[in-house]
């Protein structure tokens, strides 16, 4: 008897064809699967690195902190400390090679009173004294020299920026006496003097070095705590920095002094998929074993350690865990089409091949043998393309987590190996040839659909699981099985369809129609048991594109809704403080194009209103058009109210008003700018307000026409309110033009909000850019699958298909009706499982959605569900419908006419 092995090779060599074809569709799947989990890999790692980052230095770092010694080489402590402390936590934590951050800095500044320097409001500014190691290294000194040495009764020796002398009036070579603190922390130090002999620039501001002395980069203003009758005043405040040998005098120019090592973690070496270790880790440092032994190890006293860092890890594993749930939903919907196309793959397989298996069967090969010489082959043609496809993924997306791509290869590759043995050996046992029908079709079509009903019950019974507990099982495989419900379904029903359809096209007149549809018909029969998988594909891959786009969609309007109730509209422009909006900006603005409806408001913050028995509390008023301002309402989905109820009183009678709902009916007055109590009637109750959204305590509005005469009591418009398709950047520019510079950071200016760019921050989050990538990344997999799935069929069909052309040419068929008869019997089963792939997704939607809580996605604390929208299910259905009318076009040109031209020649055969 022969080795397996020639016969092996005979059977690749003899059908190279279908060998290259199966090699590459495994080369495709193994790829895609392995990619898939990557690309989540890389996507959440990115977005934790960005998120932390964000947090800056200072918070991405172990702070240690311990009192001053009292004898001993300072400089020469804080060296061997600062080793010690790295040795003990960087074996626990990633620590950046740039090394620990430390130095010697005080608590309480002093102010200097030299009447030559500058003072806002009249306040002295204040100077620190601070030493940090290596700090020469990250300056350049511009003016004098850097500090030396001092003794106890000499003046501190400081190098202060350019920026800060230039902004207090620090004058090189010039002593400055300290006195108490602005503040009065402390009014007993006693008289100490600085002397600045140096000054520098620093080339890089955003250095990690210097994220906790942003004052030592330039003069910083802050503000005095104020109190009653007192309101806070701003002040100058500096750091300067002095040298190791005059380390010691810090504790002089401050009472209180600390050593401190900073010591930044590594961001890029934290992996999303660790962040509970992290925090493990985290705890072990600040309050775990590690601080005992830098308690214990280090021989400093009160040594205190800290660390934002574990709270950021926290706050990541949550937003993570929120995520993760929805991410999945599209990766297992491209699973399930992939899993689905090798299947067809082994099907339509075994079925091209079924003679020749069962001819070797009745000459006496046993099943176990061709089982075996099937999965040689299958061994030579799946294993080389699965191993390169998987390289090829590890290449190109490098990521240190390995086990979701490890089982994602060998499901994949496993399923592909066995599943062109399997079926042919299940195809062998049957005696019949019956194949999985009748009966145990039936039961195996309820189980199914008991465990869909069972599936979607329980997850709109008990909603997503908790954060914490990792994807949803449920979640993930209910869109599944409705899918594969309402394809097993579609596939008792399609037959029928098709068949009305074929009748139909019978009392037409041309035969093109009908013969094409008969041949759908007749090939969706159950004689036809391959045709349910590529129905499955397409309705598989249209149920799961088109939830996963609609959850994209939901998100996307739910940013809009949320931008709109945050900013009270489509835009706002608010006035700088203690300024109003000119007419001239509030006339060009309303001519804006997209404008729907715009107004100006006035805001009179901290008016007081008297109750009738003397009482008197403090509201916001605000004064405004009320039809218009009703609209703006309305746009926005907060404070709705019928504007009539503001209608103009009778002369001599209150002005009619909205108040909140925690003032009671009635009436009351209002005293505005210190003119005279204005008596006013409340007319309804209305919560929240476009224009004051987040301002603390009562509201009061007022229609714009009786209350005209108290314009003049406020400063006058304060804020721009519009709805309609605003340009962002146009608006932004004409407000600069009229308002000056915009608000940002310390600079006072003017504000400008629009939906656009408040919808764009709340996409900004990286982990949901991230979730949403992979969402359309699965939706294009499944589309791909899909398209494979009509392939594979339309290849299967076409030596049949060529044969029935040839035929009709010979009695006069033309090739356009031929390419008319081609598509007349492809494109009604993929009509149909488009259409009925749109109409799981919509059950999909319905029944799944109010569980499914996008707020994550959103980046909004408000839950919100999934919605049915029409738009991204009709996109869905009718983007693979055409992709398959595509591939039917495509394949019939490439291949119709070089086969039946063989027909022709050679005669049918079969």
């Amino acid at each position: 008897m022969s080795t397996p092995a020639p016969w092996v090779r005979t059977r690749l060599r003899t059908s190279a064809l279908a060998t290259l074809l199966t090699a590459a569709l495994a080369l495709t799947v193994v790829f895609l699967s392995a990619a898939l989990p990557r690309a989540q890999d890389r996507g959440a790692d990115d977005a934790l690195h960005s998120f932390l980052r964000e947090a800056g230095p200072a918070a991405d770092s172990v702070q240690v902190t311990a009192t001053i010694p009292r004898t001993g080489d300072t400089v020469r402590l804080l060296d061997d400390n600062a080793a010690k402390i790295t040795a003990m936590v960087d074996p626990v934590l990633p620590l950046d090679p740039s090394g620990p951050v430390y130095g010697r800095r005080g608590a309480t500044p002093r102010s200097l009173g030299d009447p030559s320097l500058d003072r806002l409001d009249g306040v002295p500014p204040e100077i620190a004294v601070q030493y940090q190691h290596a700090a020469p290294e990250h300056l350049r000194l511009t003016s004098g020299q850097w500090p030396g040495a001092a003794t106890d009764g000499d003046p501190v020796p400081i190098a202060v920026s350019e920026a800060a002398a230039k902004s207090i009036g620090l004058r090189l070579g010039s002593v400055y006496a300290g006195g108490r603190s602005v503040v009065g922390r402390d009014p007993m130090l006693p008289p100490r003097q600085i002397r600045v002999v140096g000054l520098y620039t620093v080339d890089d501001p955003a250095d990690p070095f210097w994220s906790e002395l942003h004052c030592a980069l330039k003069a910083c203003v802050n503000l005095t705590p104020g109190g009653p009758g007192d309101p806070p005043h701003p002040y100058w405040y500096a750091v300067g920095l002095t040298s190791p040998e005059a380390a010691p005098q810090v504790a002089m120019w401050s009472s209180v002094a600390e050593d401190y090592w900073r010591l930044p973690v590594r961001v890029d070496a934290l992996r999303a998929d660790r962040l509970k270790q992290t925090s493990f880790d985290l705890a072990a440092v600040t309050t775990g074993p590690v601080a005992v032994k830098l308690a214990t190890g280090v021989g400093r006293d009160n040594i205190r350690i800290t660390s934002q860092l574990r709270t950021l890890i926290d706050n990541a594993w949550k937003r993570q865990s929120a995520i993760d749930p929805l991410a999945e939903l599209g990766p297992a919907g491209a699973a399930g089409v992939a899993a689905v196309v090798l299947c067809l793959a082994a099907a339509l397989t075994t079925e091209r091949r079924t003679s020749e298996l069962r001819l070797l069967h009745a000459r006496g090969a046993g099943i176990r043998g061709i089982f075996q010489r099937l999965l040689g082959e299958s061994a030579l043609t799946v294993l080389p393309p699965a191993a390169l496809g998987a390289v090829l993924a590890v290449v190109l997306l490098p990521t240190p987590r390995w086990l979701p791509t490890a089982v994602a290869v060998g499901t994949v590759t496993l399923l592909a190996l066995l599943a062109f043995p399997v079926r042919a050996a299940l195809l062998l046992r049957d005696k019949a040839g019956g194949g999985f029908s009748g009966r145990r079709r039936l039961m195996a079509e309820l189980a199914v659909l008991a465990a869909t009903v069972a599936a979607v019950t329980q997850v709109a019974r008990r909603g997503v699981s908790p954060t914490g507990s990792g994807v949803d099982p449920l979640l993930v495989a209910a869109p599944l099985l409705l899918a594969l419900t309402g394809a097993l379904l579609l596939a008792r029903l399609q037959p029928a369809l098709i068949g009305l359809l074929a009748r139909w096209a019978a009392r037409r007149p041309g035969a093109i129609g009908f013969l094409g549809l008969a041949r759908a018909a007749r090939s969706s029969g159950p004689r036809s048991r391959p045709s349910v998988l590529p129905l499955l594909a397409l309705v598989l891959a249209v149920t799961c594109g088109a939830i996963g786009a609609t959850v994209l969609s939901s998100v996307t309007d739910r940013r809009t809704t949320v931008a709109r109730y945050n900013i009270g509209g489509d835009a706002s422009v608010s006035a700088p403080l203690n300024s109003a909006l000119p007419d001239a900006f509030v006339a060009a603005a309303g001519k804006l194009p997209g404008i729907g409806t715009a107004l100006p408001i006035w805001i009179a913050d901290d008016t007081t209103m008297t109750f009738g028995n003397g009482e008197s509390i403090r509201v916001n008023v605000v004064v405004a058009d009320p039809v218009e301002y009703a609209k703006i309402a309305e746009v926005a989905g907060r404070g709705q109210f019928d504007p009539s109820v503001l209608a103009a009183p009778a002369p001599g009678q209150p002005l009619p008003a909205l108040v909140s709902s925690d003032l009671p009916e009635g009436d009351f007055k209002l005293r505005l700018g210190g003119g005279n109590a204005v008596p006013i009637h409340t007319v309804g109750v209305c919560d929240g307000t476009p224009a004051l959204n987040g301002a603390i305590g009562v509201n009061v509005l007022l229609p714009l026409g009786p209350a005209t005469d108290l314009l003049p009591r406020i400063l006058g418009p304060t804020r721009w309110l519009a709805t309609g398709h605003i340009d962002d950047a146009r608006l932004r520019a004409l407000a600069a033009q009229y308002l000056g510079p915009a608000a940002s950071g310390e600079q006072r200016g003017h504000v400008v909000r629009t939906t656009t760019g408040e919808a764009a921050a709340l996409g900004g989050d990286p982990l949901q850019a991230s979730a949403e990538r992979t969402f359309w990344a699965a939706v294009a997999a499944t589309a791909l699958f899909a398209l494979l799935s009509v392939l594979l069929t339309l290849l299967r069909a076409g030596p049949e298909r060529a044969a029935t052309l040839a035929r009709l040419r010979t009695m006069g068929l033309r090739p356009r009706q031929g390419l008319a008869l081609i598509l007349a019997e492809a494109l009604p089963q993929a009509l149909v499982a488009a259409l009925g792939g749109a109409l799981t997704a919509v059950c999909g939607v319905l029944l799944l959605g109010p569980a499914i809580d996008l707020a994550p996605l959103v980046g909004a604390a408000t839950r919100t569900g999934l919605h049915l929208t029409a738009a991204p299910i009709l996109q869905q259905a009718l983007g693979l419908a055409l992709l398959a009318a595509l591939a039917v076009l495509a394949e019939t040109a490439v291949t119709a006419r070089r086969q039946i031209t063989t027909e022709l020649r050679a005669g049918d055969t079969r």
